[in-house]
């Protein structure tokens, strides 16, 4: 697809999105203008969101359609899935959690995150990227892709997210962790594709989503078959939370047509795939 198209694709997706977020926002609204029951009125909510990097492209453009059409901010703040496990345990507070399914049951099951809110968003799986106009490995076998981590002098990779996690799985099970330890190069989240682009490292190995996000490199391919792994993302309400409909509102539009096409055009697919 050439410029002309994705332009014209983008701007599509932003006004479909902004008519989900019009959408989306009945309820909310409804609350903001009409009298608070118990005197007063209602105001326009700040949401806070704890979320992984990996949407972070989904939040970048939908973000401001949700803002125009609720009247409601959005803070949105990035951490592994690990770290926002942390926070959660602490007590920070919250309206919205992007986080895994497994760690979402378990924070629903303790009362830290509303019963019945959990939606599913998408998966993505792992994949690999070198610096834009570098030339692009072979990486389609199990024994082509250990060839080109073993040639690489620099690997970059999230040390501390689900796909840090399984890099280090995959260096173990190809009987190389040894051989790449002094090669590997860790990153914070959503820090090791930009390595890449800035000539810190040859290659990454991560999640999808977070080299469609990075322009400054370029996608080499999935992980082989056999060594791929998904990650799943979900979103729920925080059990705390005073801002109930505007989250309910938020996830409602994560959950919508356009922002399918934002998923998808980031690397997702349905969870349930």
């Amino acid at each position: 697809m050439g410029a002309d198209g994705k332009l014209a694709m983008w701007n599509r997706i932003k006004l479909a999105a902004l008519a989900a977020a019009s959408a989306a926002a009945t309820t909310a609204a409804a609350v903001v203008s009409a009298p608070a029951q118990q005197g007063g009125t209602a105001q326009s909510a700040v949401i806070m969101v704890f979320s992984s990097a990996a949407p972070r492209a989904i939040f970048r453009e939908l973000a401001p359609a949700f803002e125009r059409a609720t009247g409601h901010g959005l803070v949105i703040d990035y951490d592994f899935a690990a770290g926002l496990k942390r926070r959660i345990e602490a007590g920070d507070p919250f309206d919205v959690a992007v986080l895994p399914p497994d760690m979402a049951e378990d924070f629903m099951g303790r009362g830290k995150l509303a019963a019945g809110s959990r939606v599913d968003l998408g998966r993505t799986g792992v994949g690999v990227a070198v610096r834009k106009g570098a030339p692009k490995p072979q990486i389609g076998t199990v024994d082509a892709f250990r060839q080109v981590l073993l040639a690489a002098p620099k690997v970059a990779f999230a040390d501390g997210g689900a796909s840090g996690v399984h890099v280090n799985r995959i260096l173990a099970q190809l009987g190389i962790a040894e051989a790449m330890k002094q090669k590997l190069k860790p990153y914070p989240s959503g820090g090791a594709a930009g390595a890449v682009a800035r000539g810190e490292a040859d290659l990454v190995v991560t999640g999808l989503s977070a080299i469609l996000y990075e322009p400054g490199v370029e996608l080499v391919g999935w992980l082989p078959p056999e060594l791929q792994s998904y990650i799943v993302f979900t979103g729920s309400i925080g059990a705390a939370t005073k801002q109930a409909d505007a989250a309910r509102s938020l996830l409602t539009l994560l959950t919508s047509p356009a922002a399918a096409e934002l998923f998808k055009a980031q690397g997702f697919e349905p969870a349930s795939r």
